[in-house]
C-alpha cells in the first residue's frame, strides 16, 4: 500500500496485478510506504475504510480516495498457478508443483478449495461488505496505459514501470467446462473486472 498525502491519494496493493513493480517506482514518492506484513500491505478497502481510513481523516482533516488495479480472473489465476510452482514451495501445501492450470481452476471454485488454490477474491478485495465496488478509482491490469497516465497526471510525475516479479512463462489452458464454472461459480470476479473498463 502506497500512501500519497498531499495528493489526498492511497494506492491499494491487489496481489498479483504489478504492484510490486508500482512500488518500486512510485515508493520514493509516497509520503507512506506499508509493505510488511503482507496483510497490511494487501489490505483490501473494507479494511483500509475500517481501520486506516478514520485514522487518515483525524491526522489531517481530509478524506483520501483510493485506486487499485485489478486484473482478468482467468489471467489472475494463472498469475497465481505459476508463482506457486516455484522450487521453494515444493512440498508445502500451497504449492502447485505436479497439477494442471486446469485442476487448479477447479479447486478454485470449490466452497472451501484446498491451501494450492486460496488465493482470495478480488471482487472481495476492491468492494464494501454489499458486493458493491468501493475503490474510487479502478484500473484493469490489461490496460496499462490508463493507470499510468492517471497517476502521471495525479501525482505530477513520469512514471516508467519496471517488470518485477513477474511469474514464470508457461502454457496455460482451460477446459470449456472448467472455464464456464469459474464464470458461473466466480462472476462476482468477472463483473468487477468488466466494470473496472468502463
Amino acid at each position: 500500500m502506497l500512501v500519497f498525502w498531499k495528493e489526498r491519494l492511497v494506492f491499494l496493493a491487489v496481489p498479483k496485478t504489478g504492484t510490486t513493480a508500482i512500488e518500486g517506482a512510485l515508493a520514493p514518492r509516497a509520503g507512506m510506504v506499508l509493505r510488511d506484513p503482507p496483510h497490511l500491505k494487501h489490505s483490501p478497502v473494507y479494511r483500509y475504510r475500517r481501520f486506516l481510513a478514520p485514522f487518515f481523516e483525524k491526522a489531517g482533516g481530509q478524506e483520501m480516495e483510493t485506486v487499485a488495479v485489478i486484473r482478468h480472473p482467468v489471467d489472475w489465476l494463472s498469475s497465481w498457478y505459476r508463482y506457486r510452482r516455484r522450487d521453494d514451495l515444493d512440498g508445502r501445501p500451497n504449492s502447485t508443483k505436479g497439477m494442471t492450470f486446469d485442476a487448479f481452476v477447479g479447486e478454485y471454485t470449490r466452497g472451501k478449495p484446498a491451501p494450492f488454490a486460496n488465493v482470495g477474491s478480488q471482487a472481495k478485495f476492491v468492494s464494501d461488505a454489499d458486493g458493491v465496488i468501493a475503490v474510487d478509482h479502478l484500473f484493469r491490469y490489461e490496460q496499462q496505459d490508463k493507470l499510468i497516465a492517471f497517476l502521471s497526471d495525479r501525482l505530477s510525475l513520469r512514471i516508467d514501470l519496471p517488470r518485477l516479479n513477474v511469474s514464470p512463462t508457461m502454457d496455460v489452458s482451460l477446459t470449456p467446462q472448467t472455464e464456464a464454472k469459474l464464470r458461473r461459480k466466480c462472476a462476482a470476479e468477472f463483473e468487477v473486472w468488466e466494470a473496472a473498463g468502463r
